[in-house]
């Protein structure tokens, strides 16, 4: 065993034993620097985990393979977004070190409103590796239960997928998904990271969630209601800030727009240029007069101020997209006919 294992090995010990013994509420400001003075940057294994990197490698873990980008490369993100990603992960992997430290004793403090792991919308949560819920503040009521059979509204295994993320090779974790829960009237997109904990002979798996919807927007479009607009026409908003009740850092609008065989939309002046783009079917546009054959696939720019008309000439669904900048509102056209 090389001197920098051997050093590694006693100053995960005495780290250890320094916690384990010193106890009590008192110390608990100590334990909440270690969690807020994380930083993205650091040992993601900790000191204490250099302990069990021996243990770990001769145990038996399923694989979980995903394409991703290159951490070095996410380290440039400065979103909002990216930045709440390097909070939590930085967190979660915090809280990891302290579990390997101090056990299960610390659990009841993940419990306490206020605390760096349960304040502002922020909680941490613990699951044993075969998906019982040990700890969750936000809602205690599940804590004793085995939800490894939890699944999203889209019918995914995602217990299971927390699980096998968690003890996959890299040990740690984002999962994606569609949510619903009692509060929300439609399902919204969440992600957890999730990472292992090995601990008095225990194995942990310790994650926070972060809510995409304060970031992104990503919607499917059978989730979209359709519109009758004049002449034949129908539209699906997919993006509107108008609609949303945040703002976003733009301002165009993204409609799904379908005319079906033989019909066609009514004339119309759209005040501010518009783009439509082909998907399927095929038509005739009319822009000022002049003819423009329409196909898949291909893109047609109409400028502000244009009368405009769509003809579906073909036997089958005509299917578009319709972008406007500024957004689109019911002020944005002026139907002739």
């Amino acid at each position: 065993m090389d001197l920098i294992k051997i050093a590694c090995i006693m100053l995960a010990v005495a780290l250890f034993l320094g916690i384990l013994t010193s106890g009590g509420k008192d110390e608990m400001p100590a334990v909440s620097a270690e969690l807020e003075g994380e930083t993205i940057g650091s040992d993601v294994s900790g000191v204490a985990g250099a302990v069990q990197a021996e243990e770990e490698s001769e145990m038996s873990e399923p694989a979980v393979s995903k394409p991703g980008p290159d951490p070095l490369t996410l380290e440039k993100g400065e979103s909002k977004l990216a930045g709440e990603r390097k909070n939590i992960e930085s967190k979660v992997r915090a809280t990891v070190r302290l579990i390997e430290a101090q056990g299960a004793e610390l659990f009841p403090s993940f419990r306490e409103e206020g605390s760096p792991w349960f304040q502002d919308g922020f909680c941490i949560f613990v699951w044993t590796a075969d998906g019982t819920q040990l700890v969750c503040p936000s809602d205690q009521s599940r804590e004793g239960k085995n939800i490894k059979g939890l699944k999203d509204a889209d019918g995914r295994p995602i217990g299971e997928l927390f699980i096998e993320t968690a003890l996959s090779k890299d040990g740690e974790g984002w999962i994606e998904y569609n949510w619903q829960d009692r509060n929300s009237s439609e399902p919204y997109r969440k992600c957890t990271f999730v990472k292992k904990v090995s601990s008095g002979g225990e194995t942990y798996i310790a994650g926070a969630d972060l809510y995409l919807e304060n970031y992104i927007v990503c919607r499917n479009l059978e989730a979209c209601k359709y519109t009758d607009e004049p002449g034949n026409l129908q539209i699906a908003e997919l993006l509107n800030p108008l609609s949303l009740d945040r703002n976003l850092e733009l301002n165009c609008s993204i409609a799904h727009s379908i005319i079906n065989p033989g019909k066609n939309a009514a004339s119309h002046i759209v005040k501010d240029p518009e783009i439509h783009y082909i998907l399927e079917g095929q038509g005739l546009l009319y822009i000022d007069g002049i003819p423009v054959e329409i196909r898949p696939d291909q893109l047609v720019y109409i400028p502000a101020g244009a009368v405009q008309t769509t003809y579906n000439t073909g036997d089958t669904t005509l299917k578009f997209l319709i972008i406007n900048q500024p957004a689109r509102s019911e002020h944005s056209a002026e139907i002739l006919d």
